[in-house]
Order: structure tokens, then sequence, then C-alpha cells
């Protein structure tokens, strides 16, 4: 048995397809999204406490949790993924490469990397798709929060996926081979809006829509076959940027809370300077945006938007991994 394992587990930038991912949905419909995983991660350090202190667990987060019974344990998923495997006497921190509640998976990163390092630290093996359904039952069924199961499963696995949910709760992962991905990450930017929000508040309001708003799911699903297609054939690669703008206008119909005054004044500001598309990631309101724009015209869209931080990243490839561990 280890006495403390580090664990990693990357963000995720999702294409198209968002919204098909809930249970709510795909239990009843067709399901699927187009995304990758970056590199940019979540850390989670997970050791046994020593019985020196007061407090049987720590865990370490934005806030700093000293706790004698697991069930005092604030944090959701890290009380419930202890719960799950029987374990106290624990002290988990976290680190993150990115802010939290910004569109990014944050949370489901941080709830792969840690169940990964729970079991590691219990010397027990959980392959890919095991480690993406135990995080995506803790987030879903214990914790209650209003997440899809993109997040989990981009994070675990890895790389550039089409993502298939079916009704029976089965998951296909499709990896993307495709020479063109080096132009696409090259053709892309990411921007963070400078504020956050609270997802769950928003899902909710998509999840109460998706009756009336079936259309337009159905042609997101869709979309995700068109976005395969462009970087699968001869296609011109900027017309993936293309699909990014109307995938965008379509996930605003989805609630009134998806976009805002100043992430429409951003989107608008991008287009202008030379962006051919883009979407804000995660549910909405606020966190990161992505663009489509050509190389070339890049520098003329980073200085339109200077107010704003500009994020590179690449793609990545091995998703959550166990990067050292003592004994």
């Amino acid at each position: 048995m280890f006495s403390f394992v580090l664990a990693k587990a990357p963000y995720r930038i999702s294409f198209f397809g968002g919204g098909t991912d809930y249970p709510a949905w795909y239990r009843e419909n067709p399901g699927a999204v187009l995304a990758t995983s970056i590199d940019k991660y979540c850390y989670i350090l997970c050791r046994w406490l020593p019985p020196f202190f007061e407090e049987k667990n720590r865990v370490v987060w934005s806030q700093i949790e000293l706790t004698q019974a697991v069930d005092e344990i604030r944090h959701p998923a890290a009380r419930e993924a202890l719960k799950t495997l029987g374990m106290e006497g624990i002290e988990i921190h976290h680190a993150g490469d990115l802010p939290a509640r910004a569109g990014m998976g944050t949370s489901s990163a941080f709830t792969v990397a840690l169940v990964h390092a729970l079991y590691a630290l219990n010397c027990r093996e959980l392959d890919k798709m095991q480690l993406a359904l135990e995080s995506i039952r803790i987030e879903q069924d214990m914790t209650k929060e209003n997440v899809g199961s993109q997040d989990q499963t981009i994070s675990a696995f890895g790389g550039f996926n089409r993502i298939d949910f079916e009704r029976d709760h089965e998951i296909k992962v499709t990896s993307i081979h495709s020479l063109r991905l080096s132009k696409l990450e090259a053709s892309l930017m990411l921007f963070f809006t400078g504020f956050s929000r609270t997802a769950s508040k928003i899902a909710q309001a998509q999840i109460d829509n998706m009756q009336k708003n079936n259309s337009i799911l159905l042609e997101m699903y869709a979309m995700v076959d068109e976005g395969v297609k462009i970087l699968t054939s001869e296609s011109e690669l900027a017309e993936f940027g293309k699909l990014l703008g109307e995938t965008w206008k379509m996930k605003r119909r989805l609630a009134g809370t998806v976009s805002t005054d100043y992430v429409d004044y951003i989107y608008s500001n991008a287009i202008s300077a030379g962006a051919i598309g883009g979407k804000l990631l995660g549910a909405g309101g606020g966190g990161f945006i992505l663009f489509y724009v050509e190389p070339d015209l890049q520098p003329r869209v980073k200085e339109r938007l200077s107010n704003l931080l500009h994020v590179p990243f690449k793609f990545e490839k091995r998703g959550s991994q166990i990067i050292f561990n003592g004994g």
C-alpha cells in the first residue's frame, strides 16, 4: 500500500453536441459530443494522514477542511468518493491550472483525479472506462450535481474524441485521427472572460427546457457528425470555425442564462477582428470563450481582446494519470 499518490487529470474543450450528454436527454434521444482534452490539469495529492493530528481527515481546496468524520466534509466529490471507497484518515490536496466554474470541466477533472488517486492509494487499478463511469456515478447519483457525462469521460480518456452516449448508459469513445488536428490546434484561441459562474444553475435551466428545445438539441447532435466530417475530409478547415459559430447561436437559444451582454460584446469584437466563429465553453454565463482564427489574424484578435487573458494551449492525449506514488 502506498503512503501517498499524486494524480493529474486534464481539462477539456467541447466543440459540438454539448447538452446531449445529460442523462435526461440521452436516455430518450441520441447523444454525442466532439471534444478534446488539453494540456491544462487538475492535480490531486492523496496520502494517509499520520495519526498525530487532532483531525481524522484533511481536505485542502479553496478551503481547508479538518474533520473527524467523512460525512462532515463539505466538498461534495471528496465526501462521496471517500464514502464510496470506505476510506478515512485521508489527506487530500488540490491544485489546478485553471479556475473553477469556468466551462472547462474543472469539477469533473477534480473527481476523476481524486477517484484515480484514491484507488491507487489502495493499490487498486481502474481502466479508463471504469474511471469515467465511477466519476459519473459520484457526480450524478451521489452529489446530485446537474452535470452531463462528457467531462468525466474526456478527462479519464484524454485525446480528441467523438463520444456517444447510449440510452442504456453505455458510452462509446472513438478517437479522431487526422493530420489536420495540428492545424486546427494552431487555429484556436482561448480567452478568459474574467468571471466565473455556477454551472449547475445554468445547466438546470437547460434541463428544464429540454422538451421544448428538442429540435435544437437534435441539430446540435447532428453537428458532431459535421465536425468529424470536416476534420476527416478535404473540406476547408475554416468550415469548422463556421460550425462553432452555428452551434453557439443554437446554444444561446437553450436558456436565457447561457449568454450575457458582455459575452455578446466580446464575441462581436472577436468576429469583427477576424475570428471566423467561436463559442462560450461549458454551460454558459461566463468562463472561457473559444474562437477559430486563422493564424495570420490572431495578433489582431488578441489586440482587440487585450482586456481579456489569452490562454495558449495544446491538445493532449493521455488523460488521467498517476504521476507519482510513494511507498
